[in-house]
């Protein structure tokens, strides 16, 4: 004999839907949460222990405690940052793969170092700025720069000059201010770490390097600024005038900031945004750049974007002229 089944209680299936109800919103906001539990590569494109490095680290370190994860660096170093933006426009867009960048990927694209341009990353935040600076050694001949460019004219290609490698924007910065001012001189690139030592070794005889590399070799009395190559002097050392102080109209400041691959979510970069002004605003953040001589310098991705866009029209026409820009094979 079939049994009738016993109605289901109207207060039973009144709860199972509540507690459905309620899971659903917490399992889709569980898929949707970023950073979530997975951690974050933060790509650099100098060795370590370079001032660049030592600042992302720093950076990495504040953005971490933020976004309650852990955020790793990673140097791949090598063609003026070709290496590490290449690597990082090929990654999956979701936010865990940030690439520490800078003006050098205009100067590596224009250079043919690079088949994409700055449009292939989406920006986030430009964090600092610094000025590069032209260094001898203290016992050179040249007491400022009017003398070594007078040298240079008179002793075409015997002239040694440093910088950070091929397409980096101290290269091209070197490259900039001897053209201006007809100057002949042999670019000697090195890997960022090997620069100052280069210099203090007498394997050349002058570098453009950035300050945070400087301060304590400076402060030594074992290296001299001849000129900052930028619009205004550097405040590391505000007793060194600009190129342009002294006659030559030139001015050529780095800017860094965090990129991420094409395509990455709004939401995730206003996070990510979020997570670098707080960092940029905080003491242990702006102590360190004081150390590293550097200069914070937070602007939100609309602003950021709107730089990024001018210094590479510069950057363009620039090497246009000199006679530097070039197509990518």
């Amino acid at each position: 004999m079939m049994r009738t089944p016993k109605p289901v209680s109207r207060r039973l299936v009144a709860s199972a839907a509540a507690v459905i109800a309620l899971a659903a919103p917490a399992a889709a906001g569980a898929q949707e949460e970023f950073p979530g539990n997975k951690p974050i590569e933060m790509v650099v494109l100098f060795p370590a222990g370079t001032s660049a490095d030592v600042t992302a680290r720093v950076l990495a370190e504040g953005m971490s405690r933020q976004l309650n994860t852990n955020i790793v660096v990673v140097n791949r170093p090598g063609a003026g940052g070709a290496i590490g933006y290449k690597y990082t426009a090929a990654q999956t867009p979701d936010g865990h793969h940030i690439v520490w960048n800078s003006n050098s990927i205009s100067t590596s694209y224009h250079a043919g170092m690079l088949a994409f341009d700055y449009k292939a990353l989406d920006l986030v935040a430009q964090v600092q700025v610094e000025t590069p600076l032209l260094v001898v050694k203290s016992d050179a001949p040249w007491k400022g720069l009017r003398e070594l460019i007078a040298a240079a004219k008179a002793n075409p290609g015997k002239i040694t000059v440093g910088n950070s490698g091929v397409g980096s924007h101290t290269h091209m910065t070197s490259i900039s201010l001897f053209k201006t001012v007809g100057a002949q001189v042999l670019d000697v690139p090195f890997g960022a770490a090997q620069v100052i030592p280069s210099l203090l070794g007498a394997h050349v005889q002058v570098v453009v390097q950035l300050p945070g590399a400087l301060v304590s070799h400076v402060k030594a009395g074992s290296l001299r600024v001849l000129a900052a190559l930028s619009v205004k002097r550097d405040t590391a050392f505000p007793e060194v005038a600009t190129a342009r102080e002294q006659g030559i109209n030139i001015g050529a400041e780095l800017w860094r900031g965090i990129a991420v691959p094409k395509g990455t979510p709004k939401k995730i970069i206003a996070r990510l945004e979020d997570a670098i002004r707080k960092t940029v605003a905080t003491p242990e953040f702006v102590k360190s750049c004081e150390r590293l001589a550097v200069n914070p310098a937070f602007l939100p991705v609309a602003e950021f974007a709107k730089v990024v866009a001018r210094e590479d029209a510069e950057i363009a026409q620039m090497m246009q002229s000199l006679g530097l820009k070039k197509s990518a094979k």
